[in-house]
């Protein structure tokens, strides 16, 4: 059976929000290359890698995410997996691949969408844990103390 999640209405707009820097990146990006305008002032080669590297690691926590969520969501509060150390994985690979995009397109503009994105990103967090503190109640209030990060263990 495929189970087919719809973020709740008042989310929606959310969500679409936090996928729109990604787009932008992806759609200015290659204008760098194009039009070698926008360059980030290091090294190529090094940007580069190092974008792919950032870039597949916000892959890898993405899909880990995805897999086990869909493999584990059924309308009840998900608290295992990589649940058990940031409430927001989805968040966390979306801010990685972003960062990863920027740097592979060597574009101080994509860098900069990447960075604009984090508020948006922060912003769909705060209401969507308005949205579950009102779905699961205490226990998703006890779930928050015992993993305060959001997106970044020990950090955030």
């Amino acid at each position: 059976m495929i189970f087919n999640y719809k973020p709740p209405k008042k989310l929606r707009a959310l969500f679409i929000a936090h996928y729109s820097p990604l787009l932008l990146i992806i759609l200015i990006g290659p204008l760098t290359a194009i039009y070698g305008i926008w360059k980030i002032p290091i090294n190529i080669i090094f940007c580069i890698t190092l974008g792919v590297v950032i870039f597949l690691i916000g892959s890898y926590v993405y899909f880990k995410w995805e897999i086990f969520w869909h493999k584990t969501y059924k309308g009840q509060l998900v608290t295992g997996g990589i649940f058990r150390y940031i409430r927001h994985p989805h968040y966390t690979s979306l801010i990685i691949i972003g960062f990863g995009l920027a740097l592979f397109f060597y574009s101080i503009a994509t860098l900069i969408i990447a960075i604009l994105a984090i508020p948006i990103i922060i912003l769909s967090i705060i209401d969507e844990e308005k949205y579950l503190k009102k779905q699961f109640g205490k226990k998703y209030l006890e779930y928050m103390k015992k993993v305060p990060w959001r997106i970044i263990p020990k950090i955030f």
